[in-house]
């Protein structure tokens, strides 16, 4: 197999890329030392996280100089998410750290007045002159094909700025902002997306840079209209994953958090088993699924961290799934058998190492955000969430929250935030908070969930995924409620979770929230609906969506 050299600087999940790379037919080899630069003839460079973190990694470690030297060469450069910034000169996300200075602009902060940041999800890379869509695509890309992005700085479109320095440039728009999606120059191309998330067309991408097909004539030129630049609407589905009674790992569904099958009035019968996690989450991505998360409800305590069999099953997800994995449950600070101290930090890295994407923490954010409020609002530094986001960066941070509603009679019966529900308590009260649960929705806190999620958004989470424990296996659709009053706290994105029953309760979230993106679980599990039914409900509702590809 030809082979391409990629440098490797913990840079969050490689090992997709990896996988990506030999779907299309090549090997890797690691660049372990600047030593290793000049002898590579193709040259990636991936990134996820802090431009400031990676690009100072890359300086100390020397770098930087192998790296400008082998783009002077003429060498194929490929940079991907912070491999893309590198080649700026810098980044208002760190000023004092500089760039490889090869593209002559400066990265800015997303504006978050009308749209959640980190931008996170699918959208458009389309290249254009004087607002025409091209005929050509540019190393793969379409403009009827989405990708994914998942980034808070970008370098904002001017026209003709950069084409007059002899880049060719594909943009995606973010609310009103139009920004950089991919730059090619010569010997260099690099994207702000990432294209071994991107399925089917971020793998044509690769390809098509790895094969060195620059240019490709697209079937028929296509209208601007059907260039539609925007972010998607995000379908994720959710497997709940555990250990059956037999002691194998089997995704499983129940209501208000009860995963064993009911033998009348009782429920400790049997664990619920909806099928193997490998086989279901290759499944939904090639239903189009958006994103694939994994919630471990096992502790898994009785076996070595380095064997949690959740490493094993994103390893083999992370060979057929590409699209981005998220992993939740154990991202703590731990004990291993033999006695050694594991942080937090270090369990999501395994965790990226062997194909996750992202990490999502639950109820330690809660003890977390307890400790924050008794600080007086003052960050500690040492929270799995704050060491995470620092190595990682805030978008590789989830934070899952479960909730339940607690009625009162008036706002002041509590020392809560409340809101005025349409749906009333047992006693026909109007006002209820949310409860902030840990252990699976066994313990109830003494903190709301807007104290937790602005807690935790001040501590670098990037994503909350926000459950409903009154919601959970209902199949009566999402709490928009509670949606729209977390939303209106924070300005990081939302996940809505929790009581999805057919197509329908995804069309209104979108319709009636500003939710990021919806998540489902028992009703692909039951195969009462797919996520493609899901996305086709949604495009007749003149929602956008992004389209599963079946071929490069």
């Amino acid at each position: 197999m030809p082979t391409v050299h990629l440098l490797d600087y913990v840079a969050g999940n490689v090992r997709s890329l990896v996988n990506a790379i030999e779907k299309v037919g090549y090997s890797v080899k690691w660049v372990k030392s600047p030593a290793d630069v000049p002898a590579a003839e193709k040259l990636i460079i991936p990134g996820v996280g802090h431009f400031g973190h990676c690009l100072s990694q890359l300086d100390a470690a020397g770098y930087m100089e192998p790296i400008r030297a082998h783009i002077k060469a003429g060498k194929p450069f490929m940079g991907i998410c912070v491999g893309i910034q590198a080649l700026f000169e810098g980044s208002d996300e760190n000023p004092a750290v500089k760039g490889l200075g090869v593209i002559p602009m400066r990265l800015r902060k997303f504006d978050d007045t009308d749209k959640s940041v980190p931008h996170i999800g699918w959208n458009s890379a389309n290249t254009s002159q004087r607002g025409e869509v091209t005929a050509e695509s540019l190393y793969g890309l379409r403009p009827d094909s989405k990708y994914y992005y998942v980034h808070s700085y970008a370098a904002p479109y001017v026209e003709g700025q950069l084409e007059k320095e002899g880049w060719t440039v594909a943009t995606a728009r973010y609310g009103d902002e139009e920004f950089v999606g991919a730059v090619a120059r010569d010997n260099v191309f690099a994207t702000q997306f990432h294209p071994e998330k991107s399925g089917v067309a971020g793998l044509r991408v690769l390809k098509a840079f790895l094969e060195g097909k620059r240019t490709e004539k697209l079937p028929e030129k296509p209208s601007t209209a059907s260039a539609t630049e925007g972010l998607t609407r995000r379908v994720i589905a959710c497997l709940d994953v555990r250990t059956n009674d037999q002691g194998d790992l089997v995704v499983t569904k129940g209501d208000q958090y009860d995963v064993r099958e009911k033998d009348g009035v009782s429920t400790d019968g049997a664990v619920r088993n909806l099928g193997k996690p490998v086989d279901m989450a290759k499944k939904y991505y090639e239903q189009g699924a958006d994103e694939v998360t994994f919630l471990n409800i096992t502790s898994f305590r009785n076996c070595p961290v380095a064997d949690t069999p959740m490493l094993e099953i994103l390893r083999r997800t992370s060979e057929t799934v590409f699209v981005p994995l998220t992993i939740g449950g154990g991202i703590r600070d731990t004990v291993d058998t033999d006695g050694t101290k594991v942080s937090a930090l270090d369990i999501a890295t395994m965790y990226f190492k062997s194909g996750a994407d992202k990490v999502s923490i639950g109820s330690e954010a809660v003890t977390a955000a307890e400790a924050y409020y008794a600080r007086g609002k003052t960050l500690e530094g040492t929270t799995a969430i704050e060491t995470i986001s620092a190595a990682y960066g805030n978008q590789a941070v989830v934070v899952s929250v479960d909730p339940r509603r607690v009625y009162v009679t008036t706002p002041s019966a509590t020392q809560h935030h409340t809101i005025k529900t349409e749906t009333k308590g047992p006693g026909g009260e109007e006002h209820c908070w949310y409860q902030c649960t840990i252990k699976g929705g066994r313990e109830g806190r003494d903190v709301d969930v807007r104290q937790l999620v602005t807690a935790v958004e001040a501590m670098g989470a990037g994503e909350i995924l926000l459950n409903c424990i009154d919601k959970d296996g209902t199949n009566s659709g999402f709490d928009l409620e509670l949606i729209n009053d977390v939303k209106a706290a924070i300005r990081i994105p939302v996940i809505a979770s929790s009581g999805a029953g057919h197509p329908g309760h995804f069309e209104e979230v979108f319709a009636r929230t500003r939710t990021d993106a919806a998540l489902g679980a028992g009703m692909f599990h039951r195969a009462e609906y797919t996520v493609k039914q899901v996305k086709e409900h949604l495009q007749e509702k003149g929602q956008l969506v992004r389209q599963y590809e079946k071929s490069m």
